[in-house]
């Protein structure tokens, strides 16, 4: 038990520092990046993006890519946050607006970042290039969850293994078919 408490009060600092964190370029950027990947509407036209300039390469990197985002979405919302109801942190932690705009839902895990790093994950898989590009708005969707007071970063970082193993459930699907086929 010492040791769980010792993690939340570790977690609990953490989103302290993280929202505390007052620079002119993390309060104008990091929002207008959330809101661009609000309903995972950033990942759908990057996926867009790919498939209308790219070649077949890119094309089944953005359906890896969305298929592993959707995978990540359905373990994260549909099954995680409906077994653990986590509140999220406390409003007197965050020392600034933003914490007054967050959801009702379970914090735990960041379904925010579940869908960005499934996405980011499988694109890398396939086309490295598009991957890099995708994993600084993944990154900083990450750390605005937790600046912003939506999460404690053991949400973000419980999200982002969601979004590495969804990545990973759909690149080695097909394969894992043949073989029970």
């Amino acid at each position: 038990m010492r040791l769980l408490h010792d993690f939340q009060g570790l977690d609990r600092q953490l989103t302290r520092r993280a929202a505390s964190w007052d620079s002119p370029w993390a309060r104008q950027v990091l929002p207008a990046v959330e809101s661009a990947a609000e309903k995972t509407k950033l990942w759908w036209g990057t996926a867009l993006v790919m498939a209308a300039t790219g070649g077949h390469t890119e094309r089944k990197a953005a359906a890896a890519g969305l298929a592993s985002m959707l995978t990540a979405q359905v373990i994260g919302n549909g099954g995680c946050k409906q077994l653990y109801e986590r509140r999220r942190p406390p409003v007197e932690m965050i020392p600034h607006d933003d914490a007054e705009d967050r959801p009702d839902s379970s914090s735990f895990p960041s379904g925010h970042t579940a869908a960005a790093v499934g996405f980011t994950a499988a694109v890398a898989l396939i086309s490295p290039w598009w991957g890099a590009a995708a994993s600084v708005p993944a990154a900083m969707v990450a750390v605005e969850r937790v600046h912003s007071g939506a999460h404690y970063p053991s949400d973000v970082a419980v999200g982002a293994a969601i979004g590495l193993t969804s990545a990973w459930l759909v690149h080695r699907a097909p394969r894992l078919l043949r073989r029970l086929l």
